[in-house]
């Protein structure tokens, strides 16, 4: 009998294991408040250069309209320049026959004393107070790209310590730090400081995903750990709605930082009450602790007897499997150690960064689509359910392989497609845009069942581990491409789009797992990526009618 077995006759999905679900799916609904804040907090409003008058002439009969005329120049498109204005007022463009036709004649000069902003949909953003406007709009996708390093470290640092201290210790603390970080990033007097609290918040954020996944899986028998997985995709799903609703209601920067960030100390002082994972604790040699967490499981679930009867002797026996496996030393090195292995790695690794990259090189580039900003954010979110849903299907009844393969090229397709659609045409580029974002919703979903089923048992965990690590650097990359804007603006669109063609490309490479047991060594893995008798016999067949025949040539 197995460690599952165990669990499910200490009542399975009993009212233990539901209420250790709903608690930590809770905090998930606020993770996506925190990936995509950014969207919202670093909104960039519309901005023109300082007006200066040089004149002796009262401003007080001119509107707002005709004082950006005489004093901001207009780009190409009939716009106000963002970073440029007259140096002397050009009073005679009050003309109602005056052209500005020959304004590239006229003397312009940067902002030297500042920017006015629009207010009219955010109140106050990080680009507004600390102008992260013209020369300093790179920083804005900088901010991004910290915090997502922030992603990075946190998944290394955290999945590390967990493995020796514990999941409840370590879900506790990210609680905690992700609650200090974020409702203090909402006091920041600076730019810099502001980037470091994020970094910790992108921290906090990677352990609370990785260590709310362990701890819930790990206390769920194995029938049931799809639902599971489902409900807590969906949770994010949602979080995706209350970002857009509680954006829009708060369209201050700080209070809507420090508004996401509180609900974590409540989450802290809940947390103290989970129980820590038994399968962690027996494995890590605490035989004693992880009986008396199995105890009061069974009590919650109404199972005391069989709870009563449940010794370390009786536990040991349900792990034998587990315990020898642990036993059997890997590392991170046989990943790359053999043939068939080592393809897998490629194109998982290929896979989760392109999906990743791709992913948030759409999300975090609501205000190019010519949308409402919060209207395309709940967009982005609904997209996710119907996406996530068909691709359950077609992973079930088509295959693992091809769904992945399609999600991600029709993810590029899509993104390529934006390139040839005029700006004007917003509801076409919205179109494309939610339908790329759907893909990469499905891509994600899929992603996580096929690297799961590709790897082998022993470095299944190693395997996923190097999928998560990809994608994290995939995100932290996405928000540095949109910089390449400023040398050929389809250039980041061509990146963005060119990555999940390519990644869906190499899929196609990959074994098919659907119908195909879980392979559990390396070498049942290397045994079937050999071509089998009757591939060899085909390639026999073929190989020959290819070759030219030397009698032919020599005719």
């Amino acid at each position: 009998m197995s460690f599952a077995d165990l669990l499910d006759s200490l009542g399975g999905m009993g009212h233990f294991q539901r209420m250790s679900v709903a608690f930590l799916a809770i905090p998930l609904l606020m993770l996506a408040s925190h990936n995509l804040l950014q969207n919202f907090t670093a909104g960039v409003p519309e901005h023109h250069c300082q007006i200066h008058i040089t004149a002796n002439h009262t401003t007080k009969e001119l509107g707002a309209d005709s004082l950006i005329r005489i004093a901001i120049p207009v780009n190409g498109k009939g716009q106000p320049e963002k970073c440029l204005r007259f140096v002397t007022t050009q009073w005679w463009l009050l003309d109602a026959n005056a052209t500005t036709v020959n304004d590239t004649t006229v003397d312009t000069e940067p902002c030297s004393d500042g920017w006015t902003y629009d207010r009219s949909m955010f109140t106050s953003t990080i680009i507004s107070e600390w102008d992260l406007v013209c020369d300093s709009r790179t920083l804005r996708q900088m901010a991004q790209s910290i915090y997502m390093a922030g992603v990075l470290i946190g998944s290394v640092l955290f999945g590390g310590l967990s493995d020796r201290f514990g999941r409840k210790a370590l879900i506790v603390w990210c609680y905690l730090q992700m609650g200090v970080s974020g409702a203090c990033t909402a006091f920041v007097p600076n730019f810099t400081a502001y980037c470091v609290l994020r970094f910790l918040s992108g921290m906090a954020m990677s352990g609370i995903s990785l260590n709310s996944v362990s701890l819930c899986m790990e206390w769920i028998p194995t029938k049931y750990r799809a639902i599971v997985g489902t409900i807590n995709g969906y949770s994010y799903t949602a979080g995706q709605f209350i970002l857009a609703g509680v954006a829009y209601a708060i369209p201050s920067w700080r209070w809507l930082q420090l508004t996401v960030s509180l609900p974590f100390f409540v989450f802290f002082l809940y947390s103290w009450l989970f129980v820590e994972s038994a399968r962690w604790l027996a494995i890590s040699g605490q035989h004693k602790r992880a009986v008396t967490g199995l105890k009061r499981a069974a009590r919650v679930n109404g199972r005391k007897k069989e709870g009563d009867e449940l010794s370390v002797e009786v536990l040991k026996y349900h792990l034998q499997k587990e315990l020898c496996s642990t036993k059997t030393s890997h590392s991170m090195a046989d990943l790359v150690r053999t043939p068939g292995i080592r393809k897998i790695s490629c194109g998982v690794s290929l896979v989760w960064f392109a999906t990743s990259f791709a992913y948030y090189g759409l999300a975090m580039d609501l205000q190019n689509f010519g949308f409402n900003i919060y209207v395309t954010q709940l967009i982005f979110g609904v997209v996710d359910i119907p996406a996530k849903f068909i691709s359950v299907m077609t992973i079930t009844f088509v295959g693992r392989r091809f769904s992945q393969a399609l999600s991600l090229i029709l993810a590029g397709l899509c993104i390529l497609a934006n390139i040839f659609v005029p700006q004007d045409l917003s509801n076409l580029r919205m179109t494309f845009a939610v339908i790329g974002k759907g893909s990469l919703a499905a891509s994600f979903n899929c992603a996580y069942i096929f690297s799961g089923e590709l790897f082998p048992t022993v470095i299944r965990q190693s395997g996923m581990g190097l999928g998560g690590t990809m994608a994290r650097v995939g995100s932290m990359i996405a928000p540095l491409v949109k910089m390449t804007g400023e040398f050929f603006p389809p250039l980041p669109l061509i990146i963005y789009g060119g990555a999940p063609i390519i990644s869906g490309i190499a899929t196609c490479f990959l074994p098919e797992t659907r119908n195909v047991s879980l392979p559990e060594t390396v070498e049942q893995v290397e045994l079937r990526s050999r071509p089998n008798q009757e591939d060899e016999l085909q390639m026999k067949v073929l190989l020959p009618s290819t070759k030219t025949d030397p009698a032919k040539n020599s005719s």
